[in-house]
């Protein structure tokens, strides 16, 4: 009999999504791609110079399973001057990926049966990592009609003495929402007065648009610093995602618990990456602040062009780089042997017949939406709003 919880625990419905996606490209069929959460720009030149300067010096080899000291210290300073964090390297775990610090952190704060509070809409992965560590989430929904903004009262009526953590996430995957720091002051003080963890997966936190500013909940004073886990990485904003390479910062106690799970996982990252890391953080940020241009360019052209769509709305984010378009007035509409009646079916139906793929919102608990990521050229995007529109127009 196999393992209860990984029976309890459903696929990614991203990663499935994927190997749909690449079945009709080897196919040589042509698939606009909207379903990635992935930067469709080539990692800046320096990083990858230091991972070459990396393999030549022979530096193939192992590493402290938390990571080199050197990118720890990078990422403490880091931590300190741009999160207002106070952090040193012994802070710092360096993970495969920003996934794996999000799972380690939940294994190491779960028993069975603690309750973890997960705001919703979320990242399709943090409510059956929940699941996996034997304890139980606790959806909190914030609503459309409020941008998907942290609602204080929603969440305290969720608190019991089971309550373990809460896993935030801002900038927001999937609606791009960016917590403001007046809600994100109250959620601290409500973190310390039940002496509750929070988990803030800040991942996006360089995507912010129309002066949109980020704020780390652990900056704010010691007692919510002692509380939190700050996770990150390089995935998003350096452009790095095949390179795996994330982190985690938080009370020096609570990291030797993290690191002693790494250890008996994956232990460390692969060294050149580690290498690249450092240069990432240490190097010219012109790189970043290209991407970041660009995808603002994308984000007004493609929040115009779906809200111009006849049934369709879509709020405006101000972080990350998606857009979560409502396709509820099409539910009950068909075309041919199509019917559309959830995300699912309408994400089904844009890839089979406009060859669109994008990720159907009940993925990530939005079941009126879908999600789009605009980290894919401007002239795709056009394409593939032309082709979506096109097929919008078919259902009756």
């Amino acid at each position: 009999m196999f393992n209860k919880r990984v029976l309890n625990v459903k696929p990614s419905a991203t990663a499935e999504l994927i190997g749909k996606v690449a079945d009709y490209k080897r196919r040589g069929i042509d698939v606009m791609q909207f379903n990635v959460g992935e930067p469709d720009f080539d990692t800046p030149a320096h990083i990858c110079d230091e991972a070459r300067l990396a393999l030549d010096n022979g530096f193939t080899r192992y590493t402290a399973v938390a990571g080199i000291h050197e990118l720890r210290e990078s990422i403490a300073k880091k931590l300190k001057n741009e999160n207002g964090i106070d952090c040193a390297a012994e802070n710092v775990a360096v993970t495969v990926g920003g996934k794996q610090a999000v799972y380690n952190s939940i294994i190491a704060l779960c028993n069975e049966g603690d309750e973890v509070i997960v705001l919703t809409p979320c990242w399709v992965s943090y409510i059956e990592m929940v699941t996996l560590a034997g304890a139980i989430p606790v959806l909190v929904e914030t609503k459309e009609e409020e941008d998907f903004l942290l609602n204080i009262d929603n969440l305290k009526k969720a608190v019991t003495d089971k309550t373990k953590a809460i896993i935030i996430n801002t900038p927001n995957n999937p609606t791009g929402a960016v917590y403001t720091r007046a809600s994100l002051e109250e959620l601290a003080e409500l973190a310390v007065a039940n002496n509750i963890y929070v988990i803030s997966d800040e991942i996006y936190e360089k995507l912010l648009y129309e002066n949109g500013q980020h704020h780390s909940i652990a900056s704010f004073n010691e007692d919510i610093n002692k509380l939190t886990l700050t996770i990150n990485g390089f995935a998003k904003a350096f452009a790095m995602t095949g390179w795996r390479i994330g982190y985690v910062a938080g009370d020096k106690d609570l990291m030797k618990q993290l690191i002693k799970i790494q250890g008996h996982s994956t232990s460390a990252t692969n060294s050149i990456a580690q290498k690249a890391a450092v240069a990432a953080l240490e190097g010219t940020q012109e790189p970043v602040a290209h991407m970041v241009s660009e995808y603002a360019n994308r984000r007004e052209f493609l929040f115009k062009r779906l809200n111009e769509m006849e049934n369709i709305s879509c709020a405006k984010a101000t972080g990350a780089f998606y857009l979560v378009p409502n396709i509820s007035k099409f539910f009950g509409k068909s075309y041919n042997e199509y019917s559309i009646n959830d995300s699912f079916d309408m994400a089904d139906y844009l890839l089979d017949e406009a060859k669109v793929a994008v990720v159907p919102g009940k993925a990530f608990e939005m079941p009126n939406n879908i999600r789009i990521a605009y980290s894919n050229s401007l002239d795709n995007i056009k394409e593939g709003m032309n082709r979506m529109e096109e097929a919008f127009g078919k259902l009756k």
